[in-house]
């Protein structure tokens, strides 16, 4: 059979974006921030509740046509098909399920951090005092395979130091509702628990960006040096043009913090070598979306589309 290669182009397809599910009112294109758009306006219809809930439903097209109960069933429902058939059909390898669960609720509890194999190992070895680094890492390279797991790599962009950049990639799930399936907890309890909300918040919204970015020719990245400047988002797109993005739930406090690091980032990388960012935002589970002073854009993950 012919490989298709020149006549066939093959496409991730993703989970649905905030947007594709009408949860977005798309009033913030992220196309027109590549743009030197200056102004923006928008006004998010979801509180923190809704935004909880929309994380615990993912973005699986069933859902939008059951209940809420329902919804947030379909995840449980994929979790618990992969651990009884997918992982084993993927490479016909007989994996142990327990094992699985194991190493899903760590990625799980470890979500949008840099969490070394070790880290892992340390946090399964309660429940399988057996397990090695060996094993971990073909379990993570079958849920790979399976696109449960989708990190985001380091970006290494050229400096006016000498700064070391860390290259260990950001551990996240395709959607963040694989990760609340896994750690069997729901939209209540991320509501009871704001440190959990916030890393689960951030895996909702890079999975929006690599949506958008995809359609827009780009990849996102993150960034973090040895200092430890970090940076949650970078959207690198082919034609060399950059942005660079925070996100926080949305209290004042974190957006005051959010945006000098935007800034210090803006101010260690070199111009000469690279495009000066397109922009820098802060996207948030708030109400609004705006134009800082200082040139930030604040948005709502709720008003953003492609």
């Amino acid at each position: 059979m012919h490989t298709g290669t020149g006549r066939i182009i093959r496409i991730l397809m993703r989970p649905m974006s905030l947007y594709e599910s009408n949860d977005s009112t798309g009033e913030v294109s992220l196309k027109s921030l590549f743009e030197n758009i200056k102004d923006i306006k928008g006004t998010s219809n979801k509180e923190y509740e809704d935004i909880a809930y929309l994380c615990a439903r993912g973005g699986w097209p069933g859902s939008l046509k059951v209940s809420k109960e329902g919804a947030i069933s379909i995840a449980r429902d994929y979790l618990e098909s992969l651990i009884a058939n997918d992982i084993k059909t993927i490479d016909n390898v007989d994996r142990n399920t327990d094992r699985l669960r194991t190493i899903l609720r760590s990625l799980a509890r470890n979500i949008c951090t840099t969490a070394s194999l070790e880290t892992i190992k340390e946090d399964t070895v309660y429940n399988d005092a057996k397990i090695s680094i060996k094993t971990i890492t073909d379990y993570i390279n079958a849920l790979s395979k399976l696109y449960v797991i989708d990190d985001v790599e380091a970006w290494c962009p050229k400096l006016r130091s000498k700064t070391p950049i860390r290259t260990t990639s950001k551990r996240c799930f395709v959607d963040p509702s694989i990760a609340l399936a896994a750690l069997r907890s729901s939209d209540k309890d991320l509501l009871k628990d704001f440190n959990t909300f916030g890393f689960i918040f951030e895996s909702l919204c890079i999975r929006d960006l690599k949506i958008y970015a995809q359609a827009l020719d780009g990849d996102v990245f993150y960034y973090r040096d040895k200092n430890d400047l970090e940076c949650d988002a970078i959207i690198h797109l082919k034609d060399g043009r950059w942005g660079a993005i925070e996100i926080k739930l949305g209290n004042e406090e974190a957006i005051e913090v959010a945006s000098e690091n935007l800034k210090k980032l803006a101010n260690i990388v070199d111009i000469k070598e690279m495009n000066e960012p397109s922009f820098l935002m802060i996207l948030t589970a708030g109400k609004y979306s705006y134009r800082r002073e200082d040139g930030i854009y604040v948005v709502s993950i709720a008003t953003l589309k492609d």
